[in-house]
């Protein structure tokens, strides 16, 4: 571990010089690139010069300790503070070893989720607009921001399918946890009989990616301008502002409209389209490597059944790492924060693991 972090430090020099030279901006995007390597080495860099300083200030402790000539007060002193200097190198190795795991490159980005009604039919859809509101609550209660980009009604209020974007420092970081299949367990407002149903709706996590990140021919795609509907006043209804785009190779179809001009809609419906590439690109990647380096708790897989909420017996369960909170109704009103530290918890746990067997 202390060879990696020398070298993260010698790495660190390098960069420094690199950065400080007079040609240093001639090329943006390298400065950049620099830069954010410079950013990301510099806590293992440091991490190493604190360790070699406690080092240091315990071998001239021992020396002290040692020394026979010394009285006997002095030499007591001496030996607390090496189990002191000690304890604080052990703390040094647990958070390097925390600071050398592998970086998620889409940490930081924003996202784009989309939630399906699934099993259930309209109850599916019904619940599908309570996921949204909940994750909408905790997004403003967070300081993110909401941006829908397409939904699909039911006479209800339900939602057959609903995308949307949530902005802000750490957005994948927080929301990636939720992919997956939520499993809904309630007495339906149209059941006489006051009988339970379960039902079903799916959450996927996007990255929102650049250009840069996933290049698209524009002759593979195919954009239809049709009418949008739903909410929205008589523009929606006298003008093709909607738009479908069609990815030819893929067979992915994205859809926005919610906004006013065509413009609009057509640059949303490419971050989803960019989005949906880019996922499928990581997740053939990372059935390639196996799972030696998870990207998120449990198997990734959006058929898995994730988490259980029981309106009866007012209880939000997470399967994957078996917690059960009795709280469903702060839960669904944005209070998932708990929940989502316990899971980048147990993911963190898991990587340590896997570092270790390596």
């Amino acid at each position: 571990m202390l060879k990696r972090l020398k070298l993260a430090e010698e790495r660190l020099l390098q960069l420094e010089s690199l950065l400080a030279a007079s040609d240093a901006p001639s090329s943006a995007q390298l400065y950049r690139t620099r830069l954010k390597e410079y950013n990301a080495l510099l806590p293992q860099a440091e991490a190493y010069r604190t360790y070699r300083a406690l080092e240091e200030e315990l071998a001239a402790t021992r020396l002290l300790y040692e020394d026979v000539t010394q009285e006997k007060e002095l030499r007591a002193l001496a030996f607390e503070e090496i189990k002191c200097l000690e304890g604080k190198m052990t703390a040094i190795l647990r958070e390097a070893e925390i600071l050398l795991l592998p970086k998620d490159p889409n940490a930081d980005r924003d996202v784009i989720v989309e939630i399906r009604g699934c099993a259930g039919g309209e109850e599916a859809a019904l619940f599908a607009a309570v996921l949204y509101r909940m994750y909408s609550m905790y997004a403003a209660q967070n300081g993110y921001r909401v941006e829908l980009l397409s939904v699909n009604e039911t006479e209800l209020g339900g939602f057959k399918e609903i995308d949307f974007q949530i902005s802000g420092t750490g957005a994948y970081s927080r929301f990636k946890f939720e992919s997956g299949v939520h499993r809904v367990q309630r007495v339906p407002q149209t059941e006489s009989q006051g009988r339970i149903q379960t039902s079903t709706a799916t959450v996927a996590v996007l990255p929102v990616v650049e250009d840069v990140d996933v290049e698209i021919n524009p002759a593979d795609v195919v954009m239809e301008a049709f009418r949008a509907s739903g909410a929205g006043g008589q523009h929606i209804n006298k003008t093709d502002s909607a738009v479908r785009l069609t990815h030819k190779p893929s067979g992915i179809v994205v859809e926005c409209q919610e906004e006013r001009s065509q413009f609009q809609n057509r640059d949303k419906a490419m971050k989803m389209l960019r989005a949906k590439l880019y996922d499928i690109e990581c997740r053939r990647q990372h059935e390639e490597i196996a799972s030696a380096r998870r990207a998120q708790v449990g198997t990734g897989d959006r058929s898995e059944r994730i988490r259980t909420y029981n309106y009866p017996q007012g209880r939000v369960t997470d399967h994957r790492i078996g917690q059960t909170l009795h709280t469903l109704d702060r839960f669904l009103n944005g209070d998932i924060g708990g929940l989502l530290e316990e899971l980048s918890r147990a993911e963190l746990a898991l990587l340590l693991k896997e570092q270790h067997k390596d």
